[in-house]
Protein backbone atom coordinates (compact mmCIF):
# COMPACT_ATOMS: atom_id res chain seq x y z
CA UNK A 1 0.00 0.00 0.00
CA UNK A 2 2.88 2.63 1.09
CA UNK A 3 4.24 1.88 -2.80
CA UNK A 4 0.83 3.27 -4.02
CA UNK A 5 0.74 6.00 -2.04
CA UNK A 6 4.50 6.90 -2.93
CA UNK A 7 3.39 7.41 -6.66
CA UNK A 8 0.22 8.78 -6.46
CA UNK A 9 0.94 11.69 -3.95
CA UNK A 10 3.14 13.17 -6.22
CA UNK A 11 2.01 12.13 -10.07
CA UNK A 12 1.71 15.27 -12.28
CA UNK A 13 3.28 16.53 -15.90
CA UNK A 14 4.99 18.69 -17.76
CA UNK A 15 5.18 20.54 -21.60
CA UNK A 16 8.50 21.48 -23.53
CA UNK A 17 10.96 23.13 -25.22
CA UNK A 18 14.03 25.59 -27.63
CA UNK A 19 16.74 28.31 -28.58
CA UNK A 20 19.03 29.00 -31.54
CA UNK A 21 19.49 26.28 -34.69
CA UNK A 22 21.97 23.92 -36.73
CA UNK A 23 21.44 21.14 -39.11
CA UNK A 24 23.62 17.89 -38.61
CA UNK A 25 23.34 16.22 -41.87
CA UNK A 26 23.70 17.75 -45.47
CA UNK A 27 20.82 18.48 -46.96
CA UNK A 28 21.28 17.25 -50.54
CA UNK A 29 19.06 17.36 -53.33
CA UNK A 30 17.31 13.92 -52.38
CA UNK A 31 16.71 14.84 -48.50
CA UNK A 32 14.82 18.31 -49.59
CA UNK A 33 12.82 15.46 -51.73
CA UNK A 34 11.81 13.93 -48.52
CA UNK A 35 11.42 17.02 -46.88
CA UNK A 36 14.18 17.20 -45.20
CA UNK A 37 14.93 21.26 -45.58
CA UNK A 38 11.22 21.44 -44.56
CA UNK A 39 11.31 19.39 -41.10
CA UNK A 40 14.87 21.79 -40.24
CA UNK A 41 12.91 25.17 -41.04
CA UNK A 42 9.83 23.75 -38.33
CA UNK A 43 12.54 22.87 -35.79
CA UNK A 44 14.25 26.45 -35.92
CA UNK A 45 10.40 27.81 -35.57
CA UNK A 46 9.77 26.08 -32.68
CA UNK A 47 12.79 27.38 -30.67
CA UNK A 48 12.51 31.07 -32.32
CA UNK A 49 8.96 31.18 -31.04
CA UNK A 50 10.29 31.47 -27.32
CA UNK A 51 9.08 27.56 -27.13
CA UNK A 52 12.05 26.50 -24.81
CA UNK A 53 15.88 25.70 -25.28
CA UNK A 54 16.44 22.98 -27.56
CA UNK A 55 14.65 20.65 -30.20
CA UNK A 56 15.53 17.40 -31.94
CA UNK A 57 14.18 15.27 -34.58
CA UNK A 58 15.13 11.52 -36.30
CA UNK A 59 13.67 10.67 -39.39
CA UNK A 60 13.62 6.88 -40.20
CA UNK A 61 12.09 5.83 -43.79
CA UNK A 62 12.44 2.31 -44.76
CA UNK A 63 15.86 1.19 -46.15
CA UNK A 64 16.84 4.73 -46.36
CA UNK A 65 19.77 6.24 -43.93
CA UNK A 66 18.27 8.09 -40.91
CA UNK A 67 18.56 11.87 -41.09
CA UNK A 68 18.60 14.00 -37.66
CA UNK A 69 18.00 17.83 -37.15
CA UNK A 70 18.49 19.71 -34.06
CA UNK A 71 17.88 23.68 -33.51
CA UNK A 72 18.40 25.28 -30.17
CA UNK A 73 20.75 24.30 -27.41
CA UNK A 74 21.12 21.58 -24.88
CA UNK A 75 22.79 23.68 -22.13
CA UNK A 76 21.27 27.29 -21.48
CA UNK A 77 24.22 28.34 -19.90
CA UNK A 78 27.20 27.06 -22.22
CA UNK A 79 25.65 27.47 -25.12
CA UNK A 80 26.56 24.16 -26.26
CA UNK A 81 24.77 22.19 -29.22
CA UNK A 82 21.84 19.36 -29.09
CA UNK A 83 23.33 15.89 -30.71
CA UNK A 84 22.39 12.84 -31.89
CA UNK A 85 22.52 9.63 -28.84
CA UNK A 86 21.21 11.80 -26.26
CA UNK A 87 19.53 10.43 -23.59
CA UNK A 88 16.40 12.39 -22.33
CA UNK A 89 13.41 11.38 -20.39
CA UNK A 90 10.55 10.18 -22.34
CA UNK A 91 7.06 10.68 -19.33
CA UNK A 92 4.38 8.89 -21.03
CA UNK A 93 5.55 7.39 -23.91
CA UNK A 94 6.78 4.82 -21.36
CA UNK A 95 3.20 3.34 -21.16
CA UNK A 96 3.75 2.12 -24.53
CA UNK A 97 6.77 -0.12 -23.31
CA UNK A 98 4.12 -1.17 -20.12
CA UNK A 99 1.36 -2.15 -22.35
CA UNK A 100 3.89 -4.19 -24.19
CA UNK A 101 4.84 -6.11 -21.43
CA UNK A 102 0.98 -6.30 -20.34
CA UNK A 103 0.26 -8.00 -23.43
CA UNK A 104 3.46 -10.14 -23.44
CA UNK A 105 1.93 -11.55 -19.76
CA UNK A 106 -1.17 -12.48 -21.35
CA UNK A 107 0.36 -13.73 -24.37
CA UNK A 108 2.02 -16.43 -22.28
CA UNK A 109 -0.97 -17.17 -19.67
CA UNK A 110 0.36 -15.19 -16.86
CA UNK A 111 -2.46 -13.32 -16.89
CA UNK A 112 -5.55 -12.04 -18.84
CA UNK A 113 -6.84 -8.46 -19.93
CA UNK A 114 -10.34 -10.09 -18.55
CA UNK A 115 -8.96 -9.86 -14.90
CA UNK A 116 -9.84 -7.56 -12.98
CA UNK A 117 -7.58 -4.91 -10.41
CA UNK A 118 -8.74 -6.57 -7.49
CA UNK A 119 -7.74 -9.92 -8.64
CA UNK A 120 -4.10 -9.07 -8.34
CA UNK A 121 -4.51 -5.85 -6.00
CA UNK A 122 -7.00 -7.12 -3.41
CA UNK A 123 -8.89 -3.66 -1.68
CA UNK A 124 -6.12 -1.50 -3.35
CA UNK A 125 -8.06 1.07 -5.27
CA UNK A 126 -11.14 0.03 -2.44
CA UNK A 127 -9.06 1.90 -0.05
CA UNK A 128 -7.20 5.07 -2.08
CA UNK A 129 -9.30 6.06 -4.71
CA UNK A 130 -13.15 5.01 -3.35
CA UNK A 131 -13.08 2.39 -6.32
CA UNK A 132 -14.65 -1.18 -6.93
CA UNK A 133 -11.56 -2.89 -7.85
CA UNK A 134 -13.89 -6.30 -9.09
CA UNK A 135 -15.37 -4.00 -11.79
CA UNK A 136 -12.36 -2.58 -13.47
CA UNK A 137 -9.96 -4.78 -15.63
CA UNK A 138 -6.83 -4.92 -17.17
CA UNK A 139 -7.82 -3.57 -20.68
CA UNK A 140 -9.95 -0.99 -19.29
CA UNK A 141 -6.62 0.38 -17.17
CA UNK A 142 -4.41 0.00 -20.34
CA UNK A 143 -6.76 2.15 -22.65
CA UNK A 144 -7.87 4.53 -19.62
CA UNK A 145 -11.14 3.62 -19.58
CA UNK A 146 -11.09 2.83 -15.92
CA UNK A 147 -13.39 4.98 -14.57
CA UNK A 148 -10.11 6.23 -12.03
CA UNK A 149 -9.19 9.78 -12.12
CA UNK A 150 -5.79 11.28 -12.76
CA UNK A 151 -3.67 11.87 -9.49
CA UNK A 152 -2.49 15.83 -9.35
CA UNK A 153 -1.10 17.55 -6.65
CA UNK A 154 -2.63 20.51 -5.08
CA UNK A 155 -5.98 19.11 -6.25
CA UNK A 156 -8.26 17.37 -4.09
CA UNK A 157 -9.31 13.98 -5.64
CA UNK A 158 -12.17 13.65 -8.07
CA UNK A 159 -14.37 11.20 -7.44
CA UNK A 160 -14.04 7.77 -9.85
CA UNK A 161 -16.61 6.94 -12.10
CA UNK A 162 -18.00 4.20 -13.85
CA UNK A 163 -15.46 2.03 -15.39
CA UNK A 164 -16.06 1.78 -19.23
CA UNK A 165 -18.08 4.52 -19.72
CA UNK A 166 -15.51 7.16 -21.43
CA UNK A 167 -11.78 7.41 -21.32
CA UNK A 168 -10.46 9.53 -18.77
CA UNK A 169 -6.14 9.82 -18.63
CA UNK A 170 -5.02 9.02 -15.79
CA UNK A 171 -1.58 8.03 -14.74
CA UNK A 172 -2.68 6.03 -11.68
CA UNK A 173 -3.85 3.86 -14.52
CA UNK A 174 -0.01 2.52 -15.44
CA UNK A 175 0.54 3.01 -12.03
CA UNK A 176 -1.52 -0.05 -11.22
CA UNK A 177 -1.27 -1.59 -14.48
CA UNK A 178 2.95 -1.89 -13.67
CA UNK A 179 2.21 -3.18 -9.85
CA UNK A 180 0.27 -6.13 -11.34
CA UNK A 181 3.28 -6.61 -13.80
CA UNK A 182 5.62 -6.77 -10.21
CA UNK A 183 2.61 -9.16 -9.04
CA UNK A 184 2.37 -11.74 -11.66
CA UNK A 185 6.11 -12.47 -12.39
CA UNK A 186 7.91 -11.92 -8.52
CA UNK A 187 9.68 -9.37 -10.76
CA UNK A 188 10.51 -5.49 -11.29
CA UNK A 189 8.66 -3.83 -13.80
CA UNK A 190 12.47 -2.70 -14.64
CA UNK A 191 13.43 -5.96 -15.00
CA UNK A 192 10.45 -6.85 -16.80
CA UNK A 193 11.43 -4.08 -19.73
CA UNK A 194 14.93 -4.97 -19.67
CA UNK A 195 14.35 -8.67 -20.31
CA UNK A 196 11.77 -8.63 -22.85
CA UNK A 197 11.77 -5.11 -24.76
CA UNK A 198 15.50 -3.25 -24.26
CA UNK A 199 17.84 -6.08 -24.63
CA UNK A 200 15.89 -7.84 -27.47
CA UNK A 201 15.94 -5.03 -29.76
CA UNK A 202 19.45 -3.66 -28.14
CA UNK A 203 18.17 -0.81 -26.82
CA UNK A 204 21.25 0.33 -25.08
CA UNK A 205 19.96 3.37 -24.16
CA UNK A 206 16.74 2.52 -22.43
CA UNK A 207 15.45 2.23 -18.85
CA UNK A 208 13.46 2.40 -16.01
CA UNK A 209 15.62 3.67 -13.42
CA UNK A 210 13.50 3.80 -10.67
CA UNK A 211 14.93 6.86 -8.05
CA UNK A 212 18.55 7.11 -9.95
CA UNK A 213 18.79 10.85 -10.67
CA UNK A 214 21.64 11.07 -12.98
CA UNK A 215 21.08 10.64 -16.86
CA UNK A 216 23.91 8.85 -19.04
CA UNK A 217 26.22 11.17 -21.26
CA UNK A 218 25.60 12.17 -23.53
CA UNK A 219 22.66 14.34 -22.50
CA UNK A 220 21.11 17.40 -22.40
CA UNK A 221 20.00 19.32 -19.52
CA UNK A 222 16.55 19.35 -18.72
CA UNK A 223 14.80 23.22 -18.07
CA UNK A 224 11.61 23.55 -16.42
CA UNK A 225 8.87 26.30 -15.53
CA UNK A 226 7.35 24.39 -13.15
CA UNK A 227 7.96 23.79 -9.81
CA UNK A 228 7.52 20.04 -8.41
CA UNK A 229 3.35 20.21 -7.89
CA UNK A 230 2.81 21.88 -11.05
CA UNK A 231 2.81 25.84 -10.26
CA UNK A 232 4.54 28.32 -12.62
CA UNK A 233 7.80 29.35 -11.60
CA UNK A 234 11.05 30.50 -13.32
CA UNK A 235 13.09 28.34 -15.36
CA UNK A 236 15.58 26.06 -13.92
CA UNK A 237 17.87 23.22 -14.42
CA UNK A 238 15.92 20.17 -13.45
CA UNK A 239 18.46 17.30 -15.11
CA UNK A 240 18.81 15.42 -11.71
CA UNK A 241 15.86 14.92 -10.21
CA UNK A 242 14.06 12.02 -8.93
CA UNK A 243 11.37 10.67 -11.09
CA UNK A 244 10.74 7.61 -9.45
CA UNK A 245 7.33 8.60 -8.96
CA UNK A 246 5.94 8.69 -12.58
CA UNK A 247 7.23 4.81 -12.50
CA UNK A 248 5.28 2.70 -14.96
CA UNK A 249 3.48 5.89 -15.92
CA UNK A 250 6.25 7.91 -17.36
CA UNK A 251 9.47 7.15 -15.35
CA UNK A 252 11.52 5.88 -18.22
CA UNK A 253 14.30 7.01 -20.63
CA UNK A 254 15.72 6.72 -23.71
CA UNK A 255 17.36 8.09 -27.08
CA UNK A 256 15.60 8.76 -30.69
CA UNK A 257 17.37 5.94 -31.67
CA UNK A 258 16.00 3.72 -29.75
CA UNK A 259 12.84 5.03 -29.76
CA UNK A 260 12.62 4.05 -33.67
CA UNK A 261 13.74 0.75 -33.09
CA UNK A 262 11.19 0.35 -30.31
CA UNK A 263 8.22 2.09 -32.29
CA UNK A 264 9.11 0.14 -35.53
CA UNK A 265 9.24 -3.45 -33.93
CA UNK A 266 5.60 -2.87 -32.18
CA UNK A 267 4.17 -0.81 -35.27
CA UNK A 268 5.70 -4.15 -37.29
CA UNK A 269 3.79 -6.74 -34.58
CA UNK A 270 7.73 -8.03 -33.96
CA UNK A 271 6.98 -7.57 -30.35
CA UNK A 272 3.66 -9.51 -29.94
CA UNK A 273 1.48 -12.31 -31.23
CA UNK A 274 -1.79 -11.53 -33.45
CA UNK A 275 -4.08 -11.74 -30.87
CA UNK A 276 -2.12 -8.95 -28.45
CA UNK A 277 -1.02 -7.19 -31.50
CA UNK A 278 -4.78 -6.10 -32.13
CA UNK A 279 -5.80 -5.83 -28.84
CA UNK A 280 -2.86 -3.13 -28.60
CA UNK A 281 -4.18 -1.54 -31.82
CA UNK A 282 -8.12 -1.13 -30.85
CA UNK A 283 -8.48 2.18 -29.25
CA UNK A 284 -11.35 4.13 -28.22
CA UNK A 285 -11.90 7.79 -28.55
CA UNK A 286 -11.09 10.57 -26.75
CA UNK A 287 -13.43 13.00 -28.09
CA UNK A 288 -14.47 15.02 -24.55
CA UNK A 289 -11.56 14.25 -22.74
CA UNK A 290 -10.06 17.53 -22.82
CA UNK A 291 -6.88 15.48 -24.29
CA UNK A 292 -4.50 15.38 -27.46
CA UNK A 293 -6.90 16.32 -30.10
CA UNK A 294 -8.14 14.08 -33.14
CA UNK A 295 -6.71 10.73 -31.22
CA UNK A 296 -7.64 7.43 -30.39
CA UNK A 297 -6.24 5.39 -27.70
CA UNK A 298 -5.28 2.08 -27.77
CA UNK A 299 -3.45 0.06 -24.92
CA UNK A 300 -0.43 1.95 -24.10
CA UNK A 301 -0.37 4.02 -27.86
CA UNK A 302 -2.22 5.74 -29.47
CA UNK A 303 -3.74 7.27 -33.16
CA UNK A 304 -3.73 10.90 -34.10
CA UNK A 305 -5.00 12.55 -37.82
CA UNK A 306 -3.32 14.92 -38.95
CA UNK A 307 -4.87 18.11 -40.45
CA UNK A 308 -4.62 16.36 -43.47
CA UNK A 309 -6.52 13.23 -43.15
CA UNK A 310 -3.12 11.19 -42.53
CA UNK A 311 -3.30 8.90 -39.61
CA UNK A 312 0.23 8.29 -37.62
CA UNK A 313 0.81 6.03 -34.46
CA UNK A 314 2.67 5.97 -31.32
CA UNK A 315 2.91 8.17 -28.37
CA UNK A 316 3.76 11.06 -26.51
CA UNK A 317 5.76 11.77 -23.19
CA UNK A 318 5.49 14.90 -20.77
CA UNK A 319 7.59 15.12 -18.05
CA UNK A 320 9.37 17.71 -15.99
CA UNK A 321 12.19 19.39 -18.08
CA UNK A 322 11.07 16.86 -21.40
CA UNK A 323 9.06 16.28 -24.12
CA UNK A 324 9.10 13.49 -26.27
CA UNK A 325 6.98 12.04 -28.82
CA UNK A 326 7.02 9.26 -31.47
CA UNK A 327 4.76 8.57 -34.68
CA UNK A 328 5.09 6.60 -37.37
CA UNK A 329 2.81 4.97 -40.10
CA UNK A 330 0.87 1.93 -39.02
CA UNK A 331 2.91 -0.40 -41.02
CA UNK A 332 6.08 1.55 -39.14
CA UNK A 333 8.45 1.88 -42.39
CA UNK A 334 8.38 5.42 -41.69
CA UNK A 335 8.58 7.37 -38.54
CA UNK A 336 10.14 10.79 -36.79
CA UNK A 337 10.75 10.60 -33.22
CA UNK A 338 11.60 14.35 -31.42
CA UNK A 339 12.22 15.69 -27.88
CA UNK A 340 12.54 18.58 -26.12
CA UNK A 341 14.66 19.81 -23.45
CA UNK A 342 11.75 22.00 -21.64
CA UNK A 343 8.17 21.82 -20.11
CA UNK A 344 6.81 25.06 -21.37
CA UNK A 345 6.48 24.43 -25.22
CA UNK A 346 2.62 24.25 -26.68
CA UNK A 347 3.21 20.61 -27.54
CA UNK A 348 0.88 20.21 -29.75
CA UNK A 349 1.00 23.03 -31.99
CA UNK A 350 4.44 22.16 -32.38
CA UNK A 351 4.87 18.86 -32.58
CA UNK A 352 1.67 18.90 -34.93
CA UNK A 353 3.29 21.35 -37.43
CA UNK A 354 6.61 18.98 -37.37
CA UNK A 355 4.27 15.85 -38.07
CA UNK A 356 2.26 17.23 -40.78
CA UNK A 357 5.68 18.41 -42.32
CA UNK A 358 6.94 14.73 -42.68
CA UNK A 359 3.91 12.98 -42.77
CA UNK A 360 1.62 15.11 -45.31
CA UNK A 361 1.68 15.27 -49.25
CA UNK A 362 2.90 18.32 -50.27
CA UNK A 363 0.45 20.84 -51.48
Amino acid sequence: MSLFRAHTGLLAAALAVAGTAMMTTAASAADRDRGHAKIQRALEQAVADGGGPGIVAEVRHAHAAPWFGTAGVADMTTGRRRQPDEHFRIGSFTKAFVGTVVLQLAAEGALTLDDTVATWLPGMVEEHLGADGTKIDLRQLLNHTSGLPDAIPGQESPRPEEPGRRFIYSKVNYILAGMIVEHATGSTLADEIERRISRPLHLTGTSLPGTETALRSPHARHYSKQDETGNDTDVHDVTEIDTSWAGAAGGMISTTSDLHRFLSALLRGRLLPPAQQKEMFTTVSTEGADWVPNTRYGLGVYSQELPCGVTVWGGGGFIQGSTTYAMGDRQGTHALVSNLNGDWNDFVETFGKLFETRFCPAS
